[in-house]
Parts: structure tokens; sequence; C-alpha cells
């Protein structure tokens, strides 16, 4: 066989075999075939003392996950612990191809004490743990988007749901970007004014608005999302 023959018969097996492309990726750029990448995500963020080197740290990890999402390889972020994600962990989540959360997560940049700090009692109150629940709580980032998977918490029903979304990622490209973009900008134009998630939630037509977050997993997973929440839109 020459060597002609040989690069074409290469470049026609590489052609045919495009699901093996992320794999070999991984395997050039780390020494590993990679098929998926699961962070299970349980932070408050940055503390105040950590500053810099906090967020340094947490913008290396952004750059590892555009990278890896870049390389074909979906990230999948499962947060169902006490602390939630948090500051730099809830960007850290945003970046993520899939999104799965259970009851007990929470999901935003700045947390309810600094938002209070920063901006009085008035603007928003951390001891009100319903509050806290109704703005950064599971059940409304699943319902507006801001996750792709709600589930009931155990440990199986994590792994079952992360193993099904992984062949459903979507591709990092600008197309996605423009359409989460356009997306948000919709959400915003919708919601914006609204200054609690039932408001949200009776704006979008979901039934009995003020009995979401006290219903069951069985009957809240049994609710219709808002339109188009099953598309990105961090």
């Amino acid at each position: 066989m020459t060597d002609t023959e040989l690069f074409l018969r290469i470049n026609a097996f590489a052609r045919a075999t495009s699901w093996l492309h992320p794999l070999m990726t991984g395997w050039a750029s780390y020494g590993v075939i990679v098929f998926a990448v699961l962070l299970l995500l349980d932070t408050g963020g940055v503390r105040l003392q950590e500053a810099n080197a906090g967020e340094l740290a947490i913008s290396e990890i952004i750059r590892a996950i555009v990278e890896v999402r870049s390389a074909g390889i979906p990230v999948l972020a499962l947060v169902g612990g006490r602390a939630g994600a948090f500051g730099g962990g809830g960007i850290i989540t945003a970046c993520c191809s899939r999104i799965v959360v259970s009851e007990h997560a929470r999901v935003s940049v700045s947390g309810p004490e600094v938002i209070e700090t920063n901006k009085g009692v008035e603007e928003f109150d951390s001891k009100d743990r319903a509050l806290v629940w109704r703005v950064c709580g599971a059940r409304t980032r699943y319902l507006t988007g801001g996750a792709d998977r709600y589930v009931k918490g155990s440990i199986q029903d994590f792994r079952e749901t992360a193993i099904a979304l992984i062949a459903h990622a979507p591709l990092f490209d600008l197309a996605t970007l423009k359409a989460e973009q356009r997306r948000l900008a919709e959400r915003l134009q919708r919601f914006g004014e609204c200054r609690d998630a039932p408001e949200i939630w009776r704006k979008a037509g979901l039934p009995q608005p003020e009995r979401i977050a006290e219903i069951t997993d069985g009957a809240f997973l049994a609710i219709q999302r808002i339109k188009d929440a099953d598309h990105d839109a961090r």
C-alpha cells in the first residue's frame, strides 16, 4: 500500500466516524478518552478573603469547560447539595451543556446574603427561606429554563438522568450562543417586571402558581414547563 492510499483510507475513516472526533481530541489533549464531564457542584462561591485567587480559579474552570465543550464533549452540572451553586459556582453551572437539579438545589450568581448586604433587606430578605427558594430554587430554574432536568433527588435519579443527557448535549457554536441570547432577551421582556416566582408562573399561565413551591415532586414534574424553557437560556 502506498502512502497516498493509506492517507486516503485514513481520511475516509475519519469522515465516516465523526462521532469519534471528540474522543480523539480528548486523547490528544489530555491523554485519556473522555466521553463526558460531570461536575457535582455544592458551593456558596468564592469567599471574600480569597478575592483574586478565587476568581482566577473560577476563570480557569470556565476556560476548561469551554475548551472541552468546543471539542464536542458534553459537560453536565449536577446540583443537589445543601449549599447549592452560588457565585462563581453559579457561573460555572451556566457554562455547562446541561444542568440537572433536585428540590434542594439553588443556583444563582449573587447569594441572598450578598444581595441583602449591598441592597438592604427591603430588596431581598435572606432570612426568608421560602423567598430564597422561590427566587433561586430548583423549581424556578427548571420551569424557566435555567436547568434542563429536575429529579427527585436520589443518587440513582441523578445517575440515570446524567447518562440520558450525555447523548443529547447541544452543540457549542455561534448559532447556539445567538439562540440563547435571543431567548434570554425574550424572557427578560416577558417577565422582567416580576418581583417573585409566583408572578412569573401566573403570567406564564401555569396552574395554581401559589402552590408550585409546596406540591410534591411527582405533582411538580407533571406541570408543563414555560414555552421555550426546554431550550438553553441560562
